[in-house]
C-alpha cells in the first residue's frame, strides 16, 4: 500500500513527530509524507497523517481549560491579534499571555465579545495592549497601551516631518521611561521615585503644547485620552511597557498563515489554536516542546513487545 491505513495509531515518539512536523515547523501534508519516508523510514498516507493530528488536536482541546481558567485569575495580562483564513474566510486569532500562561483563541471576529468570553466576568488588574477600541474595553482596573507602538507611530511622524520637535521629545520620554523601567533595581527607592515624577511632569508639559501639525497633534490627542495608561509600568515591577510578550507568541501563527494559506475548517483552526496554547504554555513552564507533545499525546498506542 501506499502508506499506513487511516485509522492506525502509532507510538507516541511517532506521533509527537508528526504534529511537530505539522504544528511547528508549519510543513504540509504532502511534504510531511516525505519527511517521514525520507528521514524515518515509516510510510503513512495523508490521511494517516490527518488523523493523527485530529487525535493530538482533541486531547489538547481538552487541555485547554486549566489554562484558560488561570488566565483569568491573572493579574496582568497581555493581550493581541492577528488575521487568519479559515475556509477561505478571514477569522482573528487572539492571544492572551501572563508570565506562565499563554491562550490562543481563533474566533470569526475582532469585537470586545471575544475578551468576555475568555474573561467570564473576571476582571484583571492590569491588561496591556495595543489601542484597539475592543483590547480597550477589556475588563481590568488599568490599562498599559504598547509602548512600542507609540514609538514607531511618532518616528512614522519624525520621517514626515523631521524639523518637529514634540514627536522627537515624546519619543524620547517613551524611551527613558522604558531604560528606567528596565534599571528599576540598580536605582535607590527615593531616587527613582523621583526620575518616575520627572517623566510624568514633563509629559504632562508636553501633552499641553498647542500643536498645528496634523499628525502630531492626533497623536497627542491619544495621548490625552489614555493619560493614565502610558505609565503603569513604572510602578508595577510585573507590568511591561509593551506588548512584546502577545507580539511573540503570535509570531509562529503568521508564519504558519503565511506558509499553509490558512485552515480548511473551523475545527482545525480550533485545534491549532488549542495545541499553540498548550505547546507555548510548557515553553514558558519550562518544558521543551517536543516532551510536551509527548506528554500530551501520552503512552504509546501500539502494544509493547512481550519478553522472551
Amino acid at each position: 500500500p501506499v502508506g499506513l491505513e487511516m485509522d492506525r495509531q502509532f507510538g507516541a515518539r511517532l506521533e509527537a513527530t508528526v504534529v511537530y512536523y505539522r504544528q511547528e515547523q508549519h510543513i504540509s501534508y504532502q511534504r510531511t509524507e516525505r519527511a517521514l519516508r525520507d528521514l524515518h523510514g515509516v510510510k503513512i498516507s495523508q490521511g494517516g497523517i490527518d488523523k493523527i493530528m485530529q487525535r493530538a488536536g482533541n486531547k489538547a482541546l481538552q487541555a485547554v481549560e486549566p489554562i484558560q481558567g488561570r488566565i483569568r485569575q491573572s493579574t496582568v495580562i497581555h493581550s493581541d491579534e492577528t488575521s487568519c483564513r479559515v475556509d477561505a474566510s478571514n477569522w482573528w486569532e487572539w492571544v492572551f499571555c501572563t508570565m506562565t500562561d499563554v491562550l490562543h483563541v481563533i474566533r470569526f471576529n475582532r469585537s470586545s465579545d471575544v475578551i468576555r468570553d475568555v474573561m467570564d466576568q473576571h476582571q484583571a488588574q492590569v491588561w496591556v495592549s495595543d489601542c484597539l477600541t475592543s483590547q480597550l474595553k477589556a475588563p481590568a482596573e488599568q490599562r498599559q497601551i504598547c509602548l512600542a507602538h507609540q514609538l514607531r507611530n511618532l518616528q512614522a511622524v519624525i520621517d514626515l516631518v523631521p524639523t518637529a520637535f514634540w514627536p522627537r521629545a515624546m519619543q524620547a520620554l517613551f524611551r527613558y521611561a522604558i531604560h528606567l523601567q528596565g534599571q528599576r533595581q540598580t536605582w535607590p527607592t527615593q531616587q527613582y521615585a523621583q526620575q518616575a515624577r520627572r517623566i510624568e511632569q514633563l509629559c504632562d508639559w508636553l501633552l499641553q503644547r498647542s500643536l498645528s501639525q496634523d499628525q502630531t497633534a492626533r497623536l497627542q490627542r491619544r495621548y490625552r485620552k489614555h493619560r493614565q495608561s502610558l505609565f503603569v509600568f513604572l510602578y508595577r515591577s510585573d507590568v511591561e511597557p509593551t506588548n512584546n510578550r502577545s507580539e511573540r507568541a503570535l509570531r509562529p501563527s503568521v508564519i504558519h498563515r503565511k506558509v499553509t494559506g490558512g485552515f480548511r475548517s473551523g475545527w482545525g483552526a480550533r485545534a491549532y489554536a488549542a495545541l499553540a496554547t498548550v505547546l507555548d504554555t510548557a515553553e514558558l513552564q519550562g518544558v521543551h516542546t517536543f516532551d510536551a507533545l509527548l506528554s500530551l499525546i501520552g503512552l504509546p498506542s501500539l502494544p509493547l513487545p512481550s519478553g522472551p
